[in-house]
């Protein structure tokens, strides 16, 4: 018998994507506590095939043909995840070499591949010259090791420039770029980058400029595009070969906390339309690249923790799972949050079922380790739960275990499963 689904309506906006069947969340069409069943333990993350699609394909139905789409595994680098991605994006981004390992695996096509990151070691960039993926130089020490790798493998070094903009991407929740900063070099760095490229032969492709991320307004992300157009634009007067690569960065946020709604993403297609038509006639070999990782995957994953314990301290309720911040630091807001503020958090199966879900009470979902830092929710409005229960993070898609302290005060590791 085919039960009816519906979507429930979201206490957060950004919890409209998930699907809910008689009080129990589905990933993928799978009852969470079947899921739970099939993982064997608690606490996982799931990410949905079903969503990555999703959010692929609303991004194809506004992005211009012209403009590649990227997905910069840093903000989920689980390798069936990136081997999924790779089949909807044209190329991906990593930040080490460790990455890259997973990205060739995956079966990413190398010339889509481009390898990002302050600090590369040298045997990395040697590795990159191996694998015939583009560098995004950051540095002026980066250039002699390239060099040096071109030459004793026999194979071009492939190389961007990474430019640290003169502007940031205001409203930004992150910013990369303006000011001082570790990522990519100064404006007035990039000539003396550029001779040295055209002296030692290196494959010059072009520039890679990123200014900021979690940003949920079009018109700051618009505006970010643009100057970095323009100031790419300048550089490559001065390049000694044709740029082919423009990498315009991403910065594309989603939605966390109450109040806050999902980017407009019309604006953005529009704006990358006029952008596109002019490197035409302006750029004729550049491809324009959009980086997206957090937009891609961030609203496609929860985590799933089950209650261990319902303690009352003084009139509060707290709901103890075996879950924390040692495997979703971010949630616990401790993942750069100057004011902590919650995540969506809901109940998502009751072990005793729906019957007298209605009833509601104030409750702090925290995990098991020995710190007041291990709260995964403050003070929520959620059903009545018990232990057994199983409590869902939402918007968990990115930056959740590799971004996390899972060796902290030795508790299991956390699985993860793409539905």
């Amino acid at each position: 018998m085919n039960l009816p689904t519906t979507r429930t309506p979201p206490v957060h906006a950004a919890m409209s994507q998930w699907q809910w069947q008689h009080g129990e969340l589905r990933v993928g069409n799978t009852p969470v506590s079947r899921l739970a069943a099939r993982v064997g333990q608690t606490p996982f993350y799931a990410y949905s095939r079903e969503l990555l699609q999703a959010r692929v394909a609303q991004l194809r139905a506004v992005l211009p043909a012209a403009v590649k789409l990227h997905y910069a595994m840093k903000a989920n680098p689980m390798p069936a995840v990136v081997q999924h991605m790779a089949t909807l994006v044209e190329g991906i981004d990593v930040a080490s070499a460790g990455e890259l390992k997973v990205a060739l695996d995956a079966g990413a096509n190398p010339a889509e591949i481009s390898f990002a990151g302050p600090g590369k070691r040298d045997p990395e960039l040697v590795q990159a010259v191996a694998a015939g993926v583009l560098v995004n130089v950051e540095s002026l020490r980066e250039l002699p090791v390239l060099a040096a790798a071109s030459q004793a493998l026999g194979l071009p070094a492939r190389v961007a420039v990474r430019v640290n903009p003169d502007f940031e991407l205001k409203g930004s929740g992150m910013k990369m770029g303006g000011g001082p900063k570790q990522f990519g070099v100064d404006v007035d760095v990039v000539p003396e980058l550029l001779n040295f490229a055209a002296r030692e032969g290196l494959a010059f492709e072009g520039f890679h400029l990123y200014a900021g991320s979690q940003n949920l307004r079009a018109e700051s992300i618009c505006e970010a595009q643009q100057k970095s157009y323009e100031l790419a634009l300048r550089l490559a007067q001065l390049a000694h070969t044709p740029v082919k690569f423009l990498n315009l960065g991403g910065g594309f946020g989603i939605p966390y906390f109450p109040g806050e709604q999902r980017l407009d993403l019309a604006p953005i297609g529009a704006n990358l339309a006029a952008l596109s038509e002019r490197a035409q006639a302006e750029l004729p070999q550049a491809h324009i690249v959009i980086e997206l990782g957090r937009y891609l995957v961030g609203e496609a994953g929860v985590y799933i923790a089950r209650v261990v314990d319902r303690k009352v301290s003084r009139g509060q309720v707290y709901l103890v799972t075996d879950g924390g911040l040692h495997h979703a630091l971010a949630a616990s807001g401790n993942f750069g949050q100057v004011v902590r503020k919650n995540y969506p958090v809901a109940v998502a199966w009751r072990a005793a079922g729906a019957a007298g879900a209605e009833e509601r009470e104030a409750a702090s979902v925290v995990g098991p380790l020995c710190t007041p830092l291990d709260l995964l929710g403050d003070r929520m409005e959620l059903p009545v739960a018990q232990v057994g229960d199983l409590v869902a993070v939402f918007q968990s898609g990115a930056y959740g275990p590799s971004a996390s302290p899972q060796g902290f005060l030795g508790h299991p590791a956390c699985v993860e499963v793409l539905v």
